[in-house]
């Protein structure tokens, strides 16, 4: 007991030393190099705060082993969590990758450096990139919408019904004009997206493409893995929907609200509270009520 009490003494005493000395340095890179100073905080931030991440991931991978729960299961906050880890994992495969090779890690370090949006997953971004990097993905978004509305004009042509037909091409010129569609107008054209020439099995390439594109899925893969990934990413989200509707709007933080919206398509970055919680209900509204 004695010899154990005394080897917790020194890795105390050890631990207190290294972070003086690591304080220490972080000081003097601030005065001295602060735009490094900035990365190498914004690393060592990330490492930690990637490492607890991974701590809640096999909390919440526990949980479901022992409980015998699928994800749509899961509380909204855990789903999301699962959702957004996934998409990051998938984002570090190429870096990782290319790290293999030995002496590979200087290229690396040099691509990172360089290229942070395309490499470097949300933990490692400074809060300035990672308002820049949303507006980048948004304005990649944005450059998709006409494309999707426009697919969405040219099937309406082929529709049976006249009335149904009419109806969306209302909407389709409504929303090329800058209108907002609203809810009980969308609901009403529901039935035309079940089957041909909109049900997801029957959309133009093109179509699925754009629409890919806007849900941050490369469009660079055949047809049929295109609609098997616009299809999981669909669900996926609407899983979400109903987790959020279950635990209410007004149990989100501010964070959480913005990140719901921008994943759902809004540019959140510069939207206060109550606008994106105004957004989200319109949006559940419709959600929540379709099959």
């Amino acid at each position: 007991l004695s010899a154990k009490a005394g080897s917790r003494s020194v890795l105390a005493t050890l631990a207190s030393k290294v972070k003086h000395i690591n304080g220490r340095y972080e000081r003097f890179l601030e005065r001295t190099f602060p735009r490094f100073y900035v990365l190498y905080a914004t690393f060592t931030k990330g490492i930690q705060a990637l490492f607890l991440e991974v701590k809640e991931i096999r909390k919440i991978k526990s949980k479901m082993s022992h409980q015998r729960l699928s994800v749509q299961q899961l509380p909204y906050r855990e789903m999301e969590r699962l959702r957004q880890f996934r998409r990051d994992v998938i984002k570090a495969i190429p870096i990782g990758v290319i790290a293999i090779p030995p002496f590979a890690n200087f290229l690396v370090i040099v691509l990172m450096y360089f290229f942070p949006r395309q490499l470097l997953i949300r933990y490692f971004w400074t809060p300035s990139q990672q308002v820049e990097f949303l507006e980048a993905y948004d304005a990649i978004r944005r450059d998709s919408y006409p494309d999707v509305v426009k697919s969405l004009a040219l099937a309406a042509h082929s529709l049976a019904d006249p009335q149904l037909q009419k109806r969306l091409q209302e909407l389709c010129t409504e929303v090329q004009r800058g209108s907002q569609p609203r809810v009980a107008e969308l609901f009403a054209v529901r039935s035309l997206f079940s089957g041909s020439p909109l049900g997801l099995n029957k959309l133009q390439v093109s179509h699925v493409k754009a629409l890919s594109r806007v849900l941050f899925l490369t469009p660079h893969l055949p047809a049929f893995f295109l609609r098997h990934r616009l299809r999981s990413h669909v669900l996926e989200i609407r899983h979400l929907d109903r987790a959020m509707l279950r635990l209410g709007l007004g149990q989100l933080s501010e964070e959480e609200l913005k990140a719901a919206c921008y994943l759902r398509g809004l540019n959140s970055t510069h939207l206060g509270m109550s606008e994106c919680r105004a957004w989200l209900e319109q949006w559940l509204g419709l959600s929540c009520k379709l099959q």
